[in-house]
């Protein structure tokens, strides 16, 4: 199995790239959505990217949850640029559980959060702290990004 670190991922451009090609030696790994209960963790989440020089928070959008995140990905940009500053990288819309699941997730979905969960996840901004080994800390969408001790 590839390094979780080295593990593909589709960019919104339509390239590939890595946790570790994007630099940095700490990532958040986020499921994220535009029209969820959820969506104002985006701006813990850009306040935890833009005040942690190592930390580096990756959005991946996904539409499994609700069908809460239908956008394009101008769309996405524009609605968290103009509403929340958000400048963390946001990658390609994907399917974060299922047949269609993206290979980082497989990865990431085995691991477990501090209640002992782990498989599936189970709604939009789930999110996973990866550090520069490739250990995983898993967050449950409860918890709130200032909440995380970053």
């Amino acid at each position: 199995m590839t390094h979780l670190l080295d593990t593909p991922f589709p960019t919104m451009d339509g390239q590939t790239t890595t946790l570790r090609e994007l630099g940095g030696s700490r990532w958040l790994v986020v499921n994220v959505a535009s029209a969820c209960g959820a969506t104002p963790q985006y701006a813990g989440l850009q306040t935890l990217h833009a005040g942690n020089d190592d930390l580096t928070v990756v959005g991946f959008p996904c539409n499994q949850f609700g069908g809460q995140e239908p956008g394009t990905h101008d769309e996405i940009c524009e609605f968290t640029s103009s509403k929340y500053d958000v400048d963390f990288p946001l990658m390609a819309k994907v399917d974060v559980n299922g047949d269609g699941q993206t290979p980082l997730f497989a990865q990431l979905n085995a691991n477990e959060d501090a209640d002992g969960y782990s498989g599936d996840i189970r709604w939009n901004f789930e999110k996973f702290l990866i550090d520069e080994e490739g250990n995983v800390q898993r967050y449950s969408t409860r918890v709130q990004p200032n909440d995380m001790g970053l």
